[in-house]
Parts: C-alpha cells; sequence; structure tokens
C-alpha cells in the first residue's frame, strides 16, 4: 500500500508543526439565485500561534448563518465508547495477525511513538485503530492540540455568534468508515503505516505546506494520487463515497435560501473526485476564492 495511505490519515487528524505560521488555504463557493454555499478545508491539530484567517475568509464566515462539519458528537464520552465497540478486540491479539518482521516493526513504531501501554495496549486493538493510534501519537506529543483545530475554532466562533453548528456526519458512520473495511485492507494500512514511520515528519510537511499555500493540485498528488491508484477500494471507501454523499447533501442545501458555510477535511477538496468536481458533475458550478 501507497504511504499516501498514512497521509490520508494524518489529514484527518492534520496539524502544523510549530512557529508562528501564515496560512491561505483554498475556498470555494457554489451558490445559485438566493444561496451562498462556501466550501473550506480543515486541519484538525494546530498549535496555538497559527494564523489561517484571511479577509475572504472572515467575510464568508461572517456572511454564513450556519455551519455545517464532519461530525459535531465528537464529545469523549461518545468517542470512547465508540473506539471500545469497534476499535477493540480482546480475543484476537493483533500481533497474531502479524508475521514476525511486521511484529518487530510494531513494536520498534510502538517505541518511537511512545504510545502509551506501548505493544501491548496496540495489540488490543483492531488493526485501523493500531495504525491511526501510530500516526496521531506523535503530533499530540509534539504539543498540537486538537481543541486548536480549525474546525474545532470555527464552532467555537460560530456557537459564540449564535448560529447553528451541523453535521455531515456522525462519529459513528466516520469511525465506520475505517472499522467497516475488510481486515486485509486493515492490516494493509497497519503495514503502511509501519512501514513509513520514519517518513511521517517529511510527509506530513509537505502536505502542510500545500495547505497553508491552498494548493490543492500539490494536495491531490501528496494525499490521493498514490492511494488512488494502488489501493482504489480504500480511495473509494475513505473519499469518492464520502464526497458523493456530501455533494448530494449540498444539493439539498442549495434548494434552501440563504448562505452556509461547509468545513471538511482538506483532502476531499482535492483532486479529480473531490466534493468540488461531485457538485460540477452534478452541474453546479464551483468557484476559487
Amino acid at each position: 500500500m501507497a504511504t499516501r495511505i498514512r497521509a490520508l490519515l494524518l489529514t484527518l487528524l492534520l496539524g502544523l508543526f510549530a512557529g508562528p505560521a501564515l496560512a491561505h488555504p483554498g475556498l470555494w463557493v457554489v451558490k445559485d439565485a438566493d444561496t451562498t454555499i462556501y466550501l473550506f478545508g480543515t486541519v484538525h491539530l494546530l498549535p496555538q500561534d497559527t494564523d489561517w484567517h484571511f479577509p475572504a475568509l472572515d467575510r464568508a464566515l461572517a456572511d454564513s448563518q450556519t455551519l455545517y462539519v464532519e461530525i459535531v458528537d465528537d464529545d469523549q464520552a461518545n468517542m470512547a465508547a465508540l473506539v471500545l465497540r469497534y476499535g477493540m478486540d480482546m480475543t484476537h491479539p493483533l500481533t497474531g495477525l502479524l508475521s514476525p518482521f511486521d511484529r518487530s516493526r510494531l513494536e520498534r513504531a510502538a517505541r518511537l511513538a511512545n504510545v502509551p501501554g506501548g505493544v501491548a495496549s496496540l495489540n488490543m486493538m483492531r488493526p485501523w485503530l493500531a495504525a491511526l493510534t501510530l500516526t496521531v501519537a506523535p503530533l499530540t506529543q509534539a504539543g498540537l492540540d486538537p481543541a486548536q483545530g480549525v474546525d474545532r475554532q470555527l464552532r467555537a466562533a460560530m456557537e459564540k455568534a449564535g448560529k447553528p453548528v451541523r453535521a455531515l456526519e456522525t462519529a459513528e458512520q466516520q469511525i465506520g468508515f475505517l472499522a467497516g473495511m475488510p481486515q486485509a485492507m486493515q492490516l494493509a494500512m497497519l503495514r503502511s503505516t509501519l512501514r513509513d514511520t520514519d517518513r511521517a515528519t517529511v510527509d506530513l510537511k509537505a502536505i502542510i505546506e500545500a495547505w497553508k499555500n491552498g494548493d490543492d493540485e500539490a494536495l491531490a498528488r501528496l494525499e490521493n494520487e498514490l492511494m488512488r491508484r494502488d489501493e482504489p477500494e480504500l480511495y473509494q471507501r475513505l473519499l469518492v463515497e464520502r464526497n458523493e454523499a456530501w455533494a448530494r447533501q449540498v444539493a439539498a442545501l442549495l434548494q434552501q435560501p440563504g448562505t452556509v458555510f461547509i468545513a471538511v477535511g482538506a483532502a476531499h477538496l482535492a483532486g479529480p473526485d473531490s466534493l468540488q468536481r461531485q457538485l460540477q458533475r452534478q452541474g453546479e458550478s464551483v468557484e476559487r476564492l
């Protein structure tokens, strides 16, 4: 499996490294006579000193009456219950599914990521959760705070303004995209994560720069293209099917007057199967701002 599978996992929990940074991520708009919908790609982990606002974005947010994000039921209790239900397997230890070589790589990755509980905690996880844990642990330990993620900040600002915040998916649906993968696909994802342990920082920095610069072509190249070629089933499950479902929701929103701001992970707004492309295939006109 290509290294970009790890990149996609990073995008789901993407953050920016230390140091003040000015960002100008991509912003798009789709509209008709009485409806305006903005599309914005987010990253989910940020240091507190990252400045990602710019005038067009702030105007879009001020004009919007409603915010849509991927999920809103992501409180700690709910997420912990879902992870326990879909991500843990006490009866089939993870190491029993791996070759001796992969078991040694799992132990090494657990050490490098400083996973709490080490390989013993990973051993109770299903492969998809172990892969995600090994991806996220180094980022949170580097001081990146999920509470500072773009989507969280958008939600807080809209709620403070008394504007509703709604979801495109539920947390259970989102976890289900990973947990519902066949075991062979989950193991391939884990092996990719183990293989790319030493490249994680390099890959992430390249993705970060693309997001900051609003370079959706680079994001597509870094995150989507190799996965689309090498692991089409995973690409279909994590990106295409969700973008198709969201495009149908956007089309329904266009039937109602008003202004809406939609914020989703940056990978969903890049490449030939992006949310924008799905909308264009439905006959909608999408403009880059």
